[in-house]
């Protein structure tokens, strides 16, 4: 039984993260991002999986999602902190790499085809929290139980920087690994997935519309 429980378990995390590569493929893809309408597709792709996510792990979502006041302040300090991280880093990057103030610019282009206010709404209530239930709350957390919390780590900041390798942008690959590896450790150290929902939806907003590094 408990076999055949494990291999259902990695069997659906493998199904799940073959529709993460597959979506992210059609969203940052130089072959299909010109074909389709970010926003809608990046929502119904953070929502499907978030969904998925939810679904498999109902029997669990008790202690991975219990709530403390706590978490907001956790959350919206740790965002303040890495928007810092990032100004930092793209000050760095820019200076040494002779591309990297080009391929910044070019990720900023997402924010055509929809108003400042729909991406913000959608990246608060729906994207940021969507995509910590799907790779942190589902993804990291199977790994962890199979591969201990250290690999188990390692591996989901690898998974989600490989999903971002379709938009060949060494710049936002690099930058998904660094965010990776925050929320990974954030939620390694919390044990709470609020206080990484919290962070990526408010540091969504503050890196894309309130104050852009570019």
């Amino acid at each position: 039984m408990q076999e055949q429980t494990f291999c259902f378990i990695m069997t659906a995390l493998s199904a799940m993260i073959t529709c993460a590569a597959v979506g992210f493929f059609v969203l940052f893809s130089p072959w299909t991002k010109e074909t389709i309408a970010f926003w809608p597709m990046m929502s119904v792709t953070a929502g499907l999986l978030a969904t998925g996510a939810l679904a498999l792990d109902r029997g669990r979502l008790k202690s991975v999602y219990r709530f403390n006041r706590g978490d907001i302040f956790i959350g919206a300090l740790s965002a303040v902190f890495l928007y810092a991280v990032f100004w930092v880093g793209h000050f760095i990057s820019t200076w040494i790499l002779p591309f990297a103030a080009a391929q910044v610019n070019s990720i900023y282009t997402i924010r055509s085809g929809a108003s400042s206010l729909q991406i913000g709404l959608l990246l608060l209530l729906l994207i940021g929290p969507a995509e910590e239930i799907f790779w942190r709350g589902f993804v990291q957390r199977r790994l962890w139980n199979r591969y201990g919390p250290i690999y188990g780590l390692i591996f989901c900041v690898a998974l989600y920087a490989g999903v971002h390798l379709w938009s060949f942008n060494f710049m936002l690959i690099a930058a998904a690994a660094v965010c990776g590896a925050f929320w990974s450790i954030l939620f390694f150290f919390s044990g709470r997935l609020w206080p990484c929902m919290i962070s990526h939806a408010v540091w969504d907003v503050m890196i894309l519309l309130v104050w852009p590094i570019q």
